[in-house]
């Protein structure tokens, strides 16, 4: 196994950081730490523990300036998004608000002579194996529910991404949690296996591939360690007979290549009316046409690399595979020179005469590529939206909210988006199905999944 982690740059191939993976004496003092400040920060007041996670939210974002070219560097991104402090803010606060509703105890007062309530206790120590396509946003779904809720956190993050447990460290450091509440820690496959296999993590959050989601749930068996997974996606929209088209086009063009469609609940298959496909193909050509891919330092760039080359040429395959089964390739490949074979610099794409025999419309890209398909009804639109081993969101473009909502009942997902698609509301539990995996972050049942309920029945009467 190697003993060092090296982040290999989409910009131009390049190493752009290197770090040591943890000694074994490191991993054991990180748990160690962990497992001993537990108790006393489960024990500082709640407000406290908000305050300092808010003020943690607050030094990233002081970072900001310097954190949006490393994201650049690290995975891709073009510097003119800006980078997650919006997305990451919205999540802390809306955390912080609910805090002390969603952890209150539930009394029951039905029954004199007694105090009964259900109280939720942190379950101990988190671990967090977070991903590299929003790197902040995704670790931030779980850090700031788990501290919140008295948890003690250890994050690992991506290799992709090394630089941003560090930002996160130095942030939770600069807003002053005690020691050993928050770690940032470097391990490669084997030490992160062997750590899930010790028993002395409580609760796992992973976000990643099924095959990931299966190594981690294989390596924390009989451990029983709660687990938050979520895994593969290949999330559809349904543009309706009666959805107003042109905005459909541009918010599903936005869902299927923004972060070069490196998006976890990403557009990546359309099913269209029949009255509307030719405008919708058309609409969703242009609107990829118009992208700039390049350098994601500069400012100019709108779609930037793929985080990997390896990442790219597996959605050239896809596409590629789609080609040979008789499916068409719209966007004008003259228009991005940039795209190179072997490198990360992946066009966006949009296909036609696609159908699910092709992998393209079957198995997740995490690319700037989609399939379009011509639909009849509502019933073929179903039946194609649930024809897949994922579900996370689906979204819908309609005018009619009750169709939306009877359609949305009958889909096999998570999110049922109606006239958007690709976000994340943290009001809204985040959460996926079939091999998109199991759990549920953010809201108050994300609150729920990092706490045990602990019942109190005491009788004031004898």
């Amino acid at each position: 196994m190697s003993d060092t982690i090296k982040l290999i740059t989409p910009v131009d191939g390049s190493v752009y950081a290197e770090r040591p993976v943890a000694s074994a004496a490191e991993i054991d003092k990180a748990v160690a730490e962990a497992r001993s400040a537990q108790a006393a920060w489960a024990a500082t007041p709640l407000s406290e523990r908000c305050d300092a996670v808010l003020a943690a939210v607050a030094a990233l974002e002081a970072m900001n300036d310097e954190i949006v070219p490393e994201l650049a560097w690290q995975m891709g991104r073009p510097v003119r998004y800006g980078g997650e402090k919006g997305g990451t803010r919205e999540r802390a606060d809306y955390m912080v608000k609910i805090a002390e509703e969603a952890l209150a105890p539930r009394h029951h007062t039905d029954r004199p002579g007694f105090t009964r309530y259900v109280k939720p206790e942190p379950l101990g120590v988190v671990l967090i194996i977070a991903p590299w396509n929003y790197p902040f946003m995704t670790a931030i779904n779980t850090i700031v529910p788990a501290l919140i809720a008295g948890n003690t956190v250890i994050l690992k993050h991506a290799a992709q991404t090394l630089l941003v447990g560090e930002r996160l460290a130095k942030a939770f450091e600069i807003a002053g949690v005690p020691k050993g509440v928050f770690r940032n820690i470097v391990l490669n496959h084997g030490q992160t296996e062997q750590l899930l296999a010790s028993g002395r993590i409580d609760h796992i959050n992973f976000t990643g591939s099924v095959g990931g989601g299966r190594a981690i749930e294989k390596a924390a068996a009989g451990t029983f360690a709660s687990l938050g997974l979520e895994l593969g996606g290949k999330d559809p929209s349904y543009v309706r007979e009666d959805a107003d088209v042109a905005f459909a086009i541009e918010g599903m063009g936005d869902g299927a290549f923004f972060n070069a469609g490196q998006c976890c609940c990403g557009v990546e298959r359309v099913y269209v009316h029949e009255k509307h496909y030719d405008q919708v193909v058309e609409g969703l050509v242009a609107f990829a046409s118009n992208y700039k891919l390049g350098n994601p330092l500069e400012e100019a760039t709108t779609l930037g690399p793929m985080a990997q080359a390896r990442f790219a040429a597996h959605v050239r395959e896809q596409t590629a595979e789609a080609l040979r089964k008789g499916a068409k390739a719209l966007v004008d490949p003259k228009l991005f020179p940039e795209d190179r074979e072997g490198t990360a610099y992946l066009m966006p794409q949009v296909l036609v005469d696609v159908d699910h025999q092709m992998s393209v419309m079957r198995e997740e890209s995490f690319g700037p590529v989609v399939g379009v398909m011509k639909v009849r009804s509502d019933e073929e639109a179903i039946a194609l939206m649930n024809d897949s081993p994922y579900g996370l969101t689906a979204s819908i473009w309609t005018s009619d909210e009750a169709a939306a909502i009877s359609i949305g009942d009958r889909v096999e997902t998570g999110t049922v988006f109606m006239n958007r698609c690709d976000y994340l509301d943290p009001a809204l539990v985040w959460t996926g199905v079939k091999e998109t995996g199991k759990g549920a972050a953010l809201s108050e049942l994300g609150y729920l999944s990092l706490t045990r309920p602990k019942s109190y029945h005491l009788r004031t009467k004898t």
